[in-house]
């Protein structure tokens, strides 16, 4: 909508002799009272034009020229603010739109093909999924999800941890349960995994080999066993909400030498030393961040041989690069807060383009159960696991929770609301507003015979001027710009906010407006505002992954 605005203000501005390069920015009044939209472009080029701000917003007004009925009323407010005033036929010959695009609404054609990848979940291979891997998860599919509203071919990956310090220490965990299962007594280390998938892993391996393999000190075939066993069960795990991958990047790949003999982590270390930026000091290698203004500079390489998490980080970036994606979506833990800054700075100084990242933190995860927080260990063994948690609750409860607070927030989940059905628990809310409108379809098909598919009669809608009418034929219309607002900051929150908001306008409709029982023109017209309304819903849940139930 607001892309309605902006050519005829450009034009206005042409007209009125104004030389700026300032952006006309169109914003939504919270109150209405001012207008349905607003521009203080006015006050925003009075000072280089020396002109009164007030003054000078008449003047664009006198210039501006909109199709006939489609704004109602402009006027000027406060110091120099241009409102507008759209016109009920506006609004709901606009409404007639998401009839006619049904699930193409709020999608766009870009014409070029545009390539995006997203990097989420991630979780090393040693244990279940938990819950605070589940809100990552989510957040990554959502933003797939609108990417390819927008017209971008997406690639769903999932950087598959397999080469660090950590999956030596799974292999050596699970050769001691197998220890146990030989009958050998165990003192087990508390930096060990001690979850009984662990022992259940173990006794695989024991039912498989007998005891052949208690001699051996070689961990691969523990570490092997595991992760193929883990990974299969993290895959089943995301599957049950629908969270699916294209790729899957192994990180092991980056320790292969090429035909040249170099590792890509080889590549990458010589690439910033030829920059100036490798040190070696203290039996290790370093990246030489204090030449970047930073306090410390950031190891690469451990004294014990081992990478960093940075160093095998940037060259997977650069394999990204490599695969052309216009745009790189990494979803990311609190964790990689640290990290993530220095992998862009090592990119920018190896001369490849870092605003094409784009990175999604998303913060921690606790779980509330009759008011008490639980406090859960991966390593212990207790972890919250997500696979609990979907049992609970539900696949599309766990993902609107995982998603309806901002991604920068701690989200404090509450399994006991989760479950409730009232209109305290957003998801209930949500999908009740479509299942009532589903029950409304039926009841005035068999009262009234209305066919919903008559778009020849769609210019009904035009009849409807009252205030809860115009209020959700408005709403319809921001979906569009919602859907951009959501991938410009990549927070899937602002859209189930806005159908939350599309929810309340239209049970506020329904309770005003008599449906069935109005004149049959008007009967017909709220039907089709109705029908909108359902097929909005529809679109919103599926960026967001939720089901759209028919009936409650």
């Amino acid at each position: 909508m607001h892309d309605f605005f902006i050519p005829v203000i450009e034009t206005a501005i042409r007209l009125t002799g104004i030389d700026t390069s300032k952006q006309i920015i169109i914003e939504q009044p919270s109150d209405k009272k001012f207008g349905d939209f607003s521009t203080n472009i006015a006050l925003l080029t009075a000072k280089e034009n020396r002109k009164n701000p007030r003054e000078l917003a008449q003047e664009i007004i006198n210039h501006l020229i909109f199709p006939p009925d489609t704004v109602a009323k402009i006027e000027v407010a406060g110091p120099g603010f241009i409102n507008f005033y759209l016109s009920p036929v506006f609004i709901m010959k606009s409404v007639e739109q998401v009839l006619h695009d049904g699930d193409s609404y709020g999608k766009v054609n870009p014409g070029i093909t545009k390539k995006a990848i997203v990097e989420y979940v991630s979780a090393n291979p040693t244990g279940p999924l938990t819950i605070g891997r589940g809100r990552g998860g989510v957040l990554g599919d959502c933003i797939a999800n609108i990417l390819e509203t927008q017209g971008y071919e997406v690639t769903r990956e999932y950087y598959f941890n397999d080469a660090g310090r950590q999956m030596q220490i799974l292999g050596e965990s699970v050769r001691l349960r197998y220890l146990e299962c030989c009958g050998q007594t165990i003192e087990f280390p508390d930096t060990h995994y001690k979850g009984d998938y662990i022992r259940d892993i173990a006794e695989n391996i024991y039912n498989k080999y007998s005891a052949a393999l208690v001699e051996s000190s070689d961990i691969q075939i523990f570490k092997n066993s595991a992760e193929e066993i883990i990974f299969t069960s993290i895959k089943k795990t995301l599957d049950r909400l629908s969270i699916r991958h294209d790729s899957f990047f192994n990180e092991h790949t980056l320790y292969k030498p090429d035909e040249a003999g170099l590792t890509t982590n080889q590549r990458v270390i010589d690439a910033l030393r030829k920059n100036g930026f490798i040190g070696e000091y203290d039996g290790a290698t370093w990246f030489l961040t204090t030449k970047l203004g930073q306090e410390k500079d950031k190891v690469l390489i451990k004294s014990s041989g081992e990478p960093s998490y940075r160093l095998p980080d940037i060259g997977y970036h650069i394999s990204k690069f490599e695969r052309n994606f216009s745009m790189i979506v990494n979803v990311f833990g609190a964790d990689h807060i640290d990290e993530y800054p220095d992998v862009i700075e090592a990119l920018k100084i190896l001369g490849y383009d870092t605003g094409r990242i784009k990175i999604a933190i998303n913060q921690f995860v606790t779980t509330t159960v009759d008011g008490q927080t639980l406090k859960m260990s991966t390593r212990k063994g207790n972890a919250d696991l997500l696979d609990d948690l979907i049992d609970d609750v539900g696949a599309d409860a766990t993902r609107l929770f995982f998603i309806m607070r901002s991604k920068d927030s701690h989200l404090n989940f509450d399994v006991e609301l989760a479950k409730k059905q009232s209109k305290d628990n957003p998801v209930f809310y949500l999908q009740y507003a479509h299942a009532r409108i589903c029950s409304l379809l039926r009841m005035a098909l068999q009262e009234t015979g209305f066919d919903p598919s008559l778009s020849s009669e769609h210019h009904l809608l035009q009849l409807l001027t009252t205030p809860a009418e115009l209020q959700l034929g408005f709403a319809l219309l921001d979906y569009p710009d919602m859907i951009k607002t959501s991938l410009r900051i990549l927070e899937p929150q602002k859209m189930v906010e806005y159908l939350h908001s599309l929810a309340e306008y239209f049970h506020r409709f329904y309770q005003e407006c008599p449906i069935i029982k109005a004149e049959a023109d008007i009967c017909k017209a709220r039907l089709f505002l109705s029908l909108a309304t359902r097929q909005v819903l529809r679109n919103g849940f599926r960026i967001l992954g939720v089901s759209a139930p028919e009936s409650m």
